[in-house]
């Protein structure tokens, strides 16, 4: 399968200093049921469609998708767990703890001046339809995806992401619906277990 990835650009990606803790970036990394340009058809993410990833794959969170800047990273890959996902009513919700390097301080600052605002995934599709519409290009529902990573981007697909350094963890934590956060625990139970 081909790995694809899609840019949003975004109103709430955040860095938000904590006095008892690092920086965390919160925002959306991809936003569902709007549609998206993608040259000779237009795309929109249905909820639902991370789900299952979530629950199983290891992910990351790169900057601009460069595999040798790795923020943060699930905690499927990581038992520290420094990056969270959850679909919430919006989208995909990310709250990452990059690292306190001199590099990434420099990132952080670029997404507090605004420099930075969008944000991007990685995938591969693995459940999808297509809708013809008269007079429009072709449509495609991706319905169930493979997230490989989430990056902060320059330049965005879609126009609706955002990323940001605001939110306490207990704030991003209550925002996120209690169905998702119950199957995220029940994973980790069974992962702990080795259980897949």
């Amino acid at each position: 399968m081909e790995l694809e990835k899609r840019t949003y650009s975004a109103s709430d990606l955040r860095v938000e200093s904590r006095e008892n803790g690092p920086p965390i970036i919160t925002g959306h990394a991809s936003v569902f049921d709007v549609i998206g340009d993608g040259g000779w058809f237009r795309e929109k993410v249905v909820p639902g469609a991370f789900s299952d990833s979530l629950g199983i794959d290891d992910i990351r969170m790169l900057w601009n998708h460069n595999t040798d800047l790795v923020m943060s990273r699930n905690h499927i890959g990581n038992p520290r767990g420094t990056l969270e996902l959850a679909e919430d009513e919006k989208g995909l919700a990310i709250m990452a703890t990059p690292p306190d390097t001199v590099l990434m301080r420099g990132y952080l600052d670029m997404i507090e001046r605004g420099d930075v605002s969008q944000m991007s995934f990685g995938f591969q599709v693995l459940l999808k339809d297509w809708i013809e519409e008269e007079g429009e290009k072709d449509l495609r529902l991706l319905k169930k995806i493979k997230l490989w990573e989430t990056s902060p981007v320059t330049f965005p697909f879609y126009k609706s992401t955002d990323v940001a350094i605001k939110r306490e963890h207990a704030e991003w934590r209550s925002s996120i619906s209690p169905k998702h956060i119950y199957k995220s625990k029940l994973y980790r139970r069974r992962l702990n277990l080795g259980l897949r």
